[in-house]
């Protein structure tokens, strides 16, 4: 019993150990937990542990017992001495295997807390850097998307710029043409003047030529 308490505690021991450092025999111990923790293992484990912890209650209640016959008595024997002693050292080897199996339950959910935070947390940095990514990759775009509608808007400054001069020198052909046209139309009066006159003339000579000739018959 006493050898094989020393044992379990031993193994406990160097699972500790091997838990609290990160080596490749730290995974296959994670994995060897998680297999046991699975189907039936916990209740397997709870069934051994429930056993040891009657075991010591029964040693604890036998040391009791002695230590009360020792006050009665007030004097032990060489037989409670020895049974004394033994009782006392399987109740302290129960206790820490018990409590050295506590430990390593609570390392081994910690270590697994503490890999699925570390995934957790390289997820979102991954996904910030995919953000952030994302982020770059529009802003170029929308630099691009600037610099296009730029260039697009110095072309159209260039054609308002071209257009503008046109409808410039259209409007003053226009002032030249107007001009022009009214030099036409003053023109065009004056000629219709000197027609009229001239033909008033016509007129005048006809009829000094009509009464000249009819003088001359008579």
């Amino acid at each position: 019993m006493q050898q094989l308490l020393f044992t379990v505690i031993l193994s406990e021991m160097a699972l500790i150990l091997v838990l609290l450092f990160k080596t490749p025999l730290r995974k296959l111990v994670i994995l060897g937990l998680d297999r046991v923790k699975r189907g039936r293992g916990p209740i397997m484990v709870k069934t051994v542990g429930a056993t040891v912890f009657v075991v010591l209650l029964s040693s604890v209640y036998s040391l009791t017992e002695i230590q009360k016959r020792w006050i009665d008595e007030g004097a032990l024997n060489p037989t409670d001495q020895v049974l004394m002693a033994k009782h006392l050292l399987e109740a302290t080897l129960m206790g820490s295997s018990l409590f050295l199996a506590l430990m390593i339950d609570r390392l081994h959910h910690y270590i697994r807390e503490l890999r699925i935070r570390r995934k957790s947390m390289e997820a979102v940095q991954k996904q910030a850097r995919g953000s952030e990514n994302g982020k770059v990759e529009e802003a170029k775009a929308l630099e691009e998307e600037t610099a296009k509608l730029r260039e697009k808007l110095k072309h159209l400054e260039s054609e308002l710029e071209t257009r503008t001069k046109e409808v410039n020198a259209a409007e003053a052909n226009a002032v030249a043409l107007s001009k022009q046209s009214e030099g036409f139309l003053l023109e065009y009066d004056r000629l219709l003047e000197e027609n009229q006159n001239l033909r008033n003339q016509l007129q005048s000579l006809d009829r000094r030529l009509s009464r000249s000739g009819s003088k001359k018959n008579t």
